[in-house]
């Protein structure tokens, strides 16, 4: 059985404007923002623009959009953050751990011996967020 895509999707609501983020990259197919819920410093989800609910139904063009993106992001992070490596997540339907239901990519700047936070559902700072993003737009485009 195939779920319809929700229009209300905070995903979708960020990508018509009626909702801010903290925006580090956008090309014609994909938005790069801030996680307001990070589980790192650094936290980036990648995101199609076209509507797709998970990696079960989204066009072929538009993941291999997504993909690209993603690696820009991940080989960004790295020296943006001084993380030791990345950690790249995607979650497909609720049983898969999905929560939002528009297909999105987690970039995850991670160091050594340094564990994940817990996914507490409690918003970071924004002022800190935007500093993050302010230095993550910088290492993209140096």
């Amino acid at each position: 059985m195939t779920t319809a895509y929700d229009e209300s999707n905070i995903f979708a609501r960020i990508l018509r404007g009626e909702l801010p983020c903290n925006k580090v990259y956008e090309d014609d197919a994909t938005l790069a923002f801030l996680d307001i819920m990070p589980r790192t410093d650094g936290h980036t989800l990648v995101i199609p623009k076209a509507p797709s609910r998970n990696i079960l139904d989204i066009a072929d063009a538009d993941l291999a959009a997504v993909m690209a993106t993603t690696q820009k992001i991940a080989r960004a992070v790295i020296p943006a953050f001084g993380a030791d490596g990345v950690t790249v997540q995607q979650f497909n339907e609720q049983a898969g751990g999905q929560v939002i239901f528009h297909t999105h990519v987690h970039i995850l700047p991670r160091w050594d011996g340094v564990e994940l936070k817990p996914h507490t559902g409690e918003m970071a700072d924004q002022e800190v967020l935007a500093g993050h993003a302010e230095t993550l737009r910088a290492a993209l485009e140096g």
